[in-house]
């Protein structure tokens, strides 16, 4: 059992709906062998199932810490969403096209917090934290749209560096945050310049 979420970068909290071949399961219910619908490659089995019990307390874990919570609707989720604050989003924005090349980006949750109602949460009671692994990198679907990055075992095995299954490029925190300031401008107003200053800013 772990004391806070130190060493924990990604994984679900138990409880959220994961889209399966066998409906929308909860993640913890999900076992090695079931197969989960992903963004790129439809169903795909998974390989491997890490669970963590974290026990906090919201007057000692430092806010950086926080879960983050994404309420219902903001990224696609029917219902609100607490994710740990490094899980991955997939996100679609012609800013991103612009600078990347490709429409869809993966950030850190963290990135979010701000924008749409998201915002850091402290927690407030002990939960478990379920990662999934696939052969190679997977997006998949979690509470209805929402759009959640899960990297391929090989990254934390046999495959250290990380080149081997990698299908998704993730956007540090800085360039997410970034990227995330002109989604807002995009939403809200004609953010050309906006588009141009990433690009300039990621090249």
């Amino acid at each position: 059992m772990s004391g806070g979420l130190e060493g924990i970068t990604h994984g679900l909290m138990a409880g959220t709906h994961v889209a399966s071949n066998l409906g929308w399961r909860t993640v913890d219910a999900l076992s090695v062998g079931d197969k989960v619908l992903t963004f790129d490659s439809a169903m795909q089995p998974i390989v491997e199932i890490r669970r963590e019990v974290l026990w906090v307390d919201a007057t000692e874990v430092p806010e950086r810490m926080w879960p983050i919570t994404i309420p219902a609707g903001a990224m696609g989720n029917r219902c609100d969403l607490s994710l740990l604050p490094d899980q991955g989003l997939l996100v679609e924005s012609d800013a991103a096209a612009d600078a990347l090349g490709d429409p869809f980006a993966v950030v850190p949750s963290l990135a979010l917090s701000g924008v749409r109602g998201i915002r850091r949460a402290p927690p407030l009671h002990q939960f478990e934290v379920v990662t999934l692994f696939f052969a190679q990198d997977e997006v998949i679907y979690v509470e209805g749209g929402a759009l959640a990055y899960c990297p391929h075992l090989g990254c934390l095995l046999s495959d250290p560096l990380g080149q081997t299954g990698i299908l998704y490029d993730v956007l540090s925190l800085h360039d997410a945050e970034f990227l995330v300031q002109c989604m807002a401008v995009e939403e809200n107003q004609d953010g050309e310049s906006d588009w141009q200053a990433l690009a300039d800013y990621v090249a």
